[in-house]
């Protein structure tokens, strides 16, 4: 955390969690007790969440790929015609590796590896990469889940190092979704919008991290844009998918074939 950070504690919502909330705390470098913390860690039943701490604030955002908008658009999501499907390039007997270099919350990937896609997420907000590694530890344990989310492989830390001094097969898809002052405005995203942006900002590497991307995968970056906003400043897309409040920059690179 940096120090402009607002101030968050950790907490454990019952006795049986104060052990693990101790681990947290040690892990992230933040406080058991502060009085004037803006924003509570807390873990209990349901795992690990976020809290706004002031009247009136929204509830606690958590990641839980078992239950709610993550299984619902597993189930009925519309498969491989999808946009973001056909972004990526999935098709008959294709289903390529995806680095995620903006995993947030992790639900686009959850999307993807449910529909095969071998999926490595990066995650460089350290608050938000733990929130993703408690809920992929969750759906791992669940028996219908748990296959979809073997695929998918968390690494903390900054995308474009990680790009840039990567040694490991480089995938066929890098998948971007860089943070954008106006998003839209669905009851969900203003409730994580509101706790996030404190801690993550807008993203002004953004052109950096396309760069990178770039010169890593081996057959095509997307970038998801809102519908109306400017593309990545550097290199123009070679096309876009266009939908009711997203857009999907595509640069190819190679034929993603069988």
């Amino acid at each position: 955390m940096n120090s402009t950070s607002p101030l968050v504690r950790v907490e454990a919502l019952a006795p049986q969690y104060a052990e693990q909330v101790r681990d947290w705390a040690a892990r992230l470098g933040l406080p058991l007790e502060a009085d004037d913390a803006q924003f509570a860690l807390q873990l209990g039943e349901g795992g690990l969440q976020l809290q706004l701490l002031c009247e009136q604030a929204p509830g606690p955002v958590r990641v839980d790929f078992v239950e709610g908008s993550a299984a619902h658009r597993r189930q009925f999501g519309g498969g491989s015609g999808q946009m973001i499907a056909k972004a990526v390039g999935i098709q008959p007997g294709i289903r390529p590796s995806v680095l995620d270099a903006t995993a947030g919350l992790g639900r686009d990937a959850f999307v993807l590896a449910s529909l095969g896609c071998e999926m490595l997420l990066i995650e460089r907000q350290p608050l938000i990469a733990a929130l993703l590694e408690d809920g992929l530890a969750r759906g791992l344990a669940d028996a219908e889940v748990g296959p979809v989310v073997q695929r998918m492989q968390l690494r903390q830390g900054n995308a474009i190092e990680l790009m840039q001094h990567w040694q490991d097969e480089p995938p066929q898809v890098a998948y971007l979704d860089p943070m954008f002052p106006h998003r839209e405005k669905s009851a969900l995203v203003k409730k994580e919008m509101r706790l996030f942006r404190p801690f993550v900002g807008d993203d002004p590497d953004a052109s950096a991290l396309l760069a990178a991307a770039l010169e890593l995968a081996s057959h095509r970056v997307v970038v998801k844009r809102p519908r109306k906003a400017p593309s990545i400043e550097g290199p123009k897309p070679g096309y876009s998918l266009e939908g009711k409040s997203s857009r999907y920059d595509i640069y190819p690179l190679k034929k993603l074939q069988r």
